[in-house]
């Protein structure tokens, strides 16, 4: 029996479609590394705040990407604390601990050409049962990049690391270079998130961060690390514009909308410093500092948001909270 064939029909098998993939990634490391700037360039969207404090990040923060086939799920964690012995160190360093517990795989991010006694230490905690690449970041401050072969080859001697990833976070084509080397290291599941999600933590948790990052970075080294905001009020305002989420809604990947009325939110934070002379450095000569905290903090609220934002902050003295296993729980510190 003969069958005529229509050259013009392709008879090929379809392409078979790449497995999906979807890993648990934490990024860890000592104080001041570029933890926090690494997951929103890998994310592709400031969720973690940053500043030159050490202590900036205090909260596990998930941050999520979806390219081809793979969701990477990247979860950023607080740089181990090695002085201070309070009770937020602490629970800073169990946050740590607890995340290594649960994740597929590890990056291990350092300063290029740089390893010491804090990095040793957090090294020491790495799972030995999880694949750890390191993250070499802040390549762009290095002249010359010979210099970087001989601390290469000391970094292999201190542990089997699964990849050796020289980088600049702030460098695109190093972050989607570092996509494709974590890429084969997870294993192959569904998704754990929607595609259009960005993190798991809420808008409002996010308001907060904002206006501590900005507390951070206008008070300098005046104001001791213990200092935190406690977001009191959260509230969208009715404005006809559909399908916006104000209390609960965590951001999403941007879309394309149709014009519509921009929302309001009204939100009212408290600013907790330990020190009567610490409240005076928050608010400055006038006012003149909490005035600019707020101000700075709206712009980058409105732009989060999309909306329009109408910011109250109070600055409220409570000694001691940083030591109070109570005041931690109540100020939202797991």
């Amino acid at each position: 029996m003969s069958m005529n064939v229509d050259p013009n029909v392709d008879m090929s098998e379809p392409a078979a479609k790449p497995p999906r993939r979807c890993g648990l990634i934490a990024i860890v490391g000592r104080p001041n590394v570029g933890k926090s700037t690494l997951l929103n360039a890998l994310v592709g969207q400031k969720i973690s705040i940053t500043s030159r404090k050490a202590q900036t990040t205090r909260h596990r923060i998930t941050g999520v990407r979806s390219l081809g086939a793979t969701q990477f799920v990247f979860v950023d964690t607080p740089g181990f604390q090695t002085a201070h012995g309070t009770a937020l160190n602490r629970n800073l360093n169990r946050t740590v601990q607890a995340v290594l517990g649960d994740v597929d795989l590890v990056l291990f991010v350092v300063e290029a050409r740089r390893f010491g006694l804090d990095d040793a230490k957090v090294l020491n905690l790495l799972p030995a049962d999880k694949p750890v690449i390191l993250v070499a970041n802040k390549l762009d401050a290095i002249k010359r990049r010979t210099e970087m072969l001989p601390w290469l080859k000391d970094m292999q001697q201190r542990h089997p690391f699964a990849e050796y990833v020289p980088m600049s976070a702030r460098r695109e084509a190093d972050v989607q270079r570092l996509f494709a080397i974590i890429e084969p290291h997870l294993p192959q599941q569904e998704w754990l998130y929607d595609e259009a999600m960005l993190t798991d933590r809420s808008e409002r948790f996010l308001a907060g961060e904002i206006v501590r990052e900005k507390l951070f970075r206008l008070t300098g080294d005046e104001l001791p690390y213990t200092s935190t905001v406690i977001v009191d009020r959260f509230e969208e305002e009715a404005s006809g514009a559909p399908g916006v989420s104000g209390t609960s809604g965590t951001p999403k990947a941007p879309k394309a909308a149709a014009a519509r009325a921009r929302p309001l939110y009204r939100i009212g934070a408290t600013i907790v410093v330990e020190r009567d002379a610490h409240k005076g450095m928050v608010i400055g000569e006038g006012g003149e500092r909490l005035k600019r905290i707020g101000s700075e903090s709206r712009l980058e609220l409105e732009r989060l948001l999309d909306a329009k934002v109408f910011l109250e902050l109070w600055v409220k003295v409570r000694s001691g909270w940083a030591d109070d296993e109570a005041h931690l729980r109540s100020f939202g510190y797991e």
